[in-house]
């Protein structure tokens, strides 16, 4: 299931452009800056059009999947012509953080977000938040306290994931970091021995748990809200784990401006851009995933953030990929 843009969303958008223009004024300013993006197109494309709309600064996009461009950020080091990087996940944005490549964000953007979503050393910034769920068949009554249960034989089979997936790896990497080596191996190694179903992303695995082919898969939010505002009575709903399980790790998608950017002042008004109301209102409504900009509602049919019971995790420690891309490959759990 492919995004679309909606009649209503696209007159969100250009509610969005007339709003930007009207809000940023700062005329046409005849520059170009380079964005490389782990956001879909569909998602963030809306508030990339808008900055250019508003602003007159032309942005060239590099799309692809978040961990292919941070590992080319690693490669071109310094070289980079990227000005900024918009991942979908902390651990990648860590990654780069950790290899001195982004520059310190001033103290009035991170100041926009609470501690929690952003980098403690000022090097990147939370845009929206994703909270990780099991998307649940609606006739599935036996529900697991936490993931560490869906090794249980009761579950055999019964279960999904999509290993190869950067969220799915940044909260196994949130499962070393609380819980250590050793039981997260044994973790991963349990579900791949109780016949854990592998799937190629998160939508194919909330696909299947419409079909009944699986009963549980282990997504991101705000998935399963992209069928249901489609079909209202797709038969899943989303389960969000209690007691502050690893299973209900509350990441973000954030952004950094790199060191060795030639446009510094430009990136730095796009990644602010990305933060102020009427871009936070677009990711909310037509994202569905969670503004962290105070002040801002959360989408409707969500609860709000400040009610998940998440755990208390530094996201700037999930830095580590590579080290959980190796336990991965060990347990068997990615081929």
């Amino acid at each position: 299931m492919k995004p679309r843009v909606s009649s209503t969303r696209k007159c969100t958008v250009s509610v969005l452009l007339f709003l930007c223009w009207l809000q940023l004024g700062w005329g046409s300013l005849a520059q170009t800056l380079t964005v490389y993006s782990g956001r879909n197109e569909a998602f963030v494309g809306p508030v990339i059009e808008a900055f250019e709309t508003a602003t007159g600064i032309e942005i060239k996009v590099r799309y692809g999947g978040t961990a292919p461009l941070a590992a080319q950020l690693l490669e071109e080091g310094s070289a980079s012509p990227a000005d900024v990087f918009l991942a979908q996940d902390a651990g990648a944005l860590g990654a780069i953080a950790d290899a001195g490549l982004f520059e310190t964000l001033p103290e009035s953007l991170l100041a926009k977000v609470e501690a929690r979503f952003r980098s403690q050393e000022g090097a990147w910034v939370g845009i929206t938040g994703r909270a990780r769920v099991l998307v649940v068949g609606s006739a599935v009554l036996d529900l697991p306290a936490s993931v560490f249960e869906l090794t249980e034989e009761r579950y055999r089979g019964r279960v999904g994931w999509a290993p190869t997936n950067g969220s799915f790896q940044s909260f196994v990497t949130g499962m070393r970091v609380l819980y250590g080596e050793k039981r997260t191996a044994e973790w991963l190694g349990g579900m791949v021995a109780n016949d854990v179903q592998a799937y190629p992303n998160n939508t194919s695995q909330v696909e299947a748990v419409g079909r009944g082919e699986i009963d549980f898969g282990l997504v991101n939010h705000y998935y399963l809200h992209r069928f249901t505002a489609e079909s209202p009575e797709f038969p899943a709903s989303n389960y969000y784990l209690p007691d502050a399980d690893i299973g209900s790790l509350v990441n973000v998608a954030g952004a950094g401006v790199l060191a060795s950017s030639e446009n510094r002042e430009v990136a730095l008004r796009f990644v602010s851009f990305l933060l102020t109301p009427i871009s936070q209102r677009h990711f909310a409504s037509e994202v569905n995933e969670y503004p962290l900009l105070t002040g801002v509602p959360t989408g409707a049919g969500l609860p709000p953030l400040s009610e998940l019971r998440t755990p208390e995790i530094d996201l700037t420690d999930l830095a580590d990929l590579e080290g959980t891309l190796e336990l991965l490959l060990d347990t068997g759990a990615l081929e």
